[in-house]
């Protein structure tokens, strides 16, 4: 989560001045306020998040203490696979986060039916992916996605218009999920051989091989 410091300044002749900081992470955020706290010139400050939700410093810390045991620095791949003769969908998904100062993955796919494009399969499996992170707990931060669609990575970070009707309403299931859980996406493109998990995930999902596993890890650079 990064957040904006609003605050006014009092000089020594008792000028006040309005500043406000550009959206920085909310560990630097309540760092900054602590420090300028002590130089005794700081008359009030705000404190604003990326839905223009307001905290106050005991909400801060007590959210920078939950993060240490709760999912974060989260970097989500997915793909989707379709079947067009049997209109089946694969579904893979792969997501690093750090939890407790230890470093995991969890790799899980499914199958879909009755979707009709490989489009709405990249997209099911772009939701499929946001609602595993609900069931990890990941809230109120900014999150890496990552896949090999253009269509969902254009669409989804505004760079393509989604003119089907049917895509649409999937980038709407999906930006709701974000919204309910306070999560901002920040969304990548890659080759395919930068998504090979994901891939690998979606195709064994097609084939009935269901996989659901959780593993430490190094650090996912």
């Amino acid at each position: 989560m990064n957040l904006s410091i609003e605050w006014i300044y009092e000089t020594p002749t008792k000028q006040q001045i309005t500043y406000r900081s550009e959206s920085i992470p909310a560990a630097h955020a309540f760092l900054l306020i602590e420090d300028m706290k002590k130089t005794g010139r700081m008359k009030t400050y705000s404190l604003t998040d990326e839905h223009d939700s307001e905290w106050t410093m005991k909400e801060l810390k007590k959210y920078l203490q939950e993060l240490e045991i709760e999912p974060h620095n989260v970097q989500l791949y997915f793909d989707g696979g379709f079947n067009r003769e049997e209109k089946l969908a694969g579904l893979g998904v792969v997501i690093y986060f750090e939890q407790n100062n230890q470093h995991y993955r969890l790799r899980l796919n499914q199958q879909a039916h009755y979707l009709i494009s490989n489009n709405e399969a990249e997209y099911a499996a772009l939701l499929f992916a946001i609602e595993q992170l609900e069931e990890l707990g990941v809230h109120h931060q900014a999150i890496e996605v990552f896949g090999d669609s253009q269509v969902v990575i254009n669409e989804m970070n505004g760079e393509w218009a989604v003119s089907d009707n049917a895509l649409a309403s999937w980038a709407d299931k999906v930006d709701a999920k974000l919204q309910k859980l306070g999560l901002t996406a920040i969304y990548q493109y890659v080759e395919r051989k930068q998504n090979d998990e994901a891939d690998q995930l979606a195709n064994q999902a097609l084939s009935g091989t269901e996989i659901f596993a959780k593993q430490q890890v190094k650090r996912k650079k």
